[in-house]
C-alpha cells in the first residue's frame, strides 16, 4: 500500500509543477505590484487555479498518509536499536603475507625468503 500512496504522491507532485508552469505569471508576488488597484479585488478563479488546489490538498493528503503509514512500520524501535541488532559484517582483507606476532620490522624485498621473527 505504501508504495502505491508513494506513486500517486509522485504524480501529484509532477502535475502540481506542470499545472503551476502553465499558469499566467500576474508579477504580483507578495502583494507588490498590483497595477494600481485595490489590493483586495481578486480576479476569478480559473480553471487552472481550480486545478492546482485540488492537486494542493491532494499532495497534502498523501503526505500526510505517507507520515502515518511510515510511523507506523517504525513504532517501537529507534535507529539505534537497528543499528544494534544488525549484525557486523565484515569484508576480508587481504594484507599479503601474513608475518608472526614477533616481528614488528616490515618483511624485505626478497619474497621467496621465509618470513621468520629475528632473533637478537
Amino acid at each position: 500500500m505504501e508504495n502505491v500512496v508513494l506513486i500517486i504522491h509522485l504524480l501529484l507532485a509532477l502535475g502540481l509543477i506542470g499545472v503551476v508552469l502553465m499558469q499566467r505569471s500576474e508579477g504580483g508576488g507578495l502583494g507588490m505590484g498590483s497595477g494600481g488597484g485595490a489590493i483586495s479585488q481578486r480576479a476569478a478563479a480559473t480553471a487552472l487555479g481550480k486545478v492546482t488546489w485540488v492537486l494542493a490538498i491532494a499532495f497534502i493528503c498523501t503526505s500526510l498518509l505517507l507520515t502515518v503509514v511510515a510511523a507506523q512500520k517504525s513504532s517501537g524501535t529507534s535507529v539505534m536499536d537497528r543499528l544494534r541488532d544488525a549484525p557486523a559484517v565484515e569484508e576480508p582483507v587481504d594484507d599479503g603475507p601474513v608475518l608472526p606476532s614477533g616481528d614488528l620490522l616490515p618483511p624485505s624485498g626478497d619474497d621467496s625468503a621465509p618470513l621468520v621473527p629475528r632473533a637478537d
